[in-house]
């Protein structure tokens, strides 16, 4: 039997007796003898073993298999008022979700994980009411086929978790400029892809209802990379951004990640033409396009300065150290402190410090501060294991005390 077998029969489809089946296994079932074929049948109804012999498990059946002849009549409002489905390993086409479609007019959430899908054409006149569509774990689909669902009306949130999606891109959009691709999209998961290059998250800011994102486990947030620099590079791509990977960005945050951002990149920009004079600024178009918002951030904070873009020395300690004054706003007539401190040191360690000084018990300190850069604002240090350069704390400003 083994000679009339081909060495690639695992996954091919057959045919027994006008009956269609795909095969999951080939080999010996003991204690019977011979050579076997187990198949899964179309027809789930077909046959009375699920890959399981004698308590042996040679193969598994999917939990769910659903057919569908297109050919039938069409399923027009067949489930008038439906408006969840799950179709999760259930082998159904994209061909065969875009026909049922038809009988879901006011659908609003469909999973279709596990089904190898492939997108392969558009929507028409179906799906027009989906507000969610979960693609997780379809290892065919890629960025270019999510043209196909780019133009769905309603639809606010789109899974693609571990699939195989290397890169993201709206061609439609310049520059600085918003997509008229997924117009309501505001919840965005790409965990589990393969996406490597910052040019798919500058792509994302072009997406102009976007609000959360998840995009962890793909090479460009893996590996040795310091993963809240990673987060703040994020940030600091997409401007509108108020949730990534579950966690909610506050203003202190995003202002921190935009400046970190500024002042990184800041030697890059010169080099590439940037000036502190508007009338000469003008970085080639090579920077621009791996640093499409730098612009936007100059505007918002000041073209970065030459002081602030000194090659730094991370190695010395003096050239850590962050001169701030100390304000006690419980006590107006304590004389205001002026300490240096490690731009790394914790706002933990902080409180450390002033309680030693204060004769206050940490749990009761409160900080923020302020910077002359940002005049009448100030910034709350809330996070206690974050260090003073998170929040963006430089030479000259003030810490405020309160307890």
């Amino acid at each position: 039997m083994s000679d009339s077998v081909p060495s690639d029969v695992i996954g091919r489809r057959i045919d027994v007796n006008g009956e269609l089946a795909t095969v999951h296994y080939f080999g010996s079932v003991p204690p019977i003898t011979g050579l076997w074929l187990g198949v899964e049948w179309d027809n789930p109804q077909r046959g009375k073993h699920d890959g399981s012999h004698e308590g042996i498990v040679y193969f598994k059946c999917s939990e769910n298999k659903l057919k569908f002849s297109c050919d039938s009549p069409s399923p027009s409002c067949t489930f008038s008022a439906l408006k969840v489905l799950v179709l999760n390993r259930t082998g159904i086409t994209w061909t065969e979700v875009l026909w049922c479609a038809q009988g879901w007019p006011v659908l609003e959430e469909l999973y279709l994980a596990s089904n190898d899908i492939t997108i392969s054409e558009r929507p028409t006149d179906v799906l027009q009411t989906l507000k969610l569509l979960d693609f997780s774990n379809n290892h065919s689909i890629d960025g270019d086929q999510l043209f196909q669902i780019a133009y769905l009306p309603r639809l606010e949130q789109l899974i693609l978790s571990d699939n195989r999606i290397s890169s993201l891109h709206f061609p439609d959009a310049g520059i600085g400029c918003k997509t008229s691709m997924f117009p309501s999209l505001q919840y965005l998961v790409i965990n589990g892809n393969q996406i490597s290059q910052w040019s798919s998250i500058n792509e994302l800011d072009k997406l102009q209802s976007l609000q959360s994102l998840s995009c962890t486990q793909n090479p460009l947030t893996e590996g040795n990379k310091e993963l809240q620099t990673i987060r703040q590079l994020i940030i600091a791509k997409i401007g509108h951004l108020k949730i990534l990977n579950k966690c909610e960005i506050f203003p202190e945050e995003r202002r921190g990640a935009e400046l970190d951002y500024r002042k990184t990149f800041g030697n890059e920009w010169k080099k590439a033409g940037g000036h502190q004079d508007p009338d000469k600024n003008k970085p080639n178009n090579e920077f621009i396009i791996a640093h499409p918002r730098y612009q936007l951030l100059c505007l918002k904070y000041g073209a970065p300065e030459d002081g602030e873009l000194k090659p730094q020395q991370p190695f010395m300690l003096k050239n850590q150290l962050l001169t701030l004054t100390i304000k006690c706003l419980n006590q107006p007539d304590q004389k205001v402190l002026v300490k240096q401190l490690p731009e790394s040191m914790t706002i933990q360690k902080v409180k450390g410090l002033l309680s030693r000084l204060l004769k206050v018990p940490v749990s009761d300190l409160k900080l923020s501060y302020e910077s002359p850069k940002m005049e009448g604002r100030e910034i709350e240090l809330e996070n206690d294991q974050q260090p003073l350069q998170f929040y963006s704390v430089e030479n000259g400003d003030c810490i405020l005390v309160r307890w």
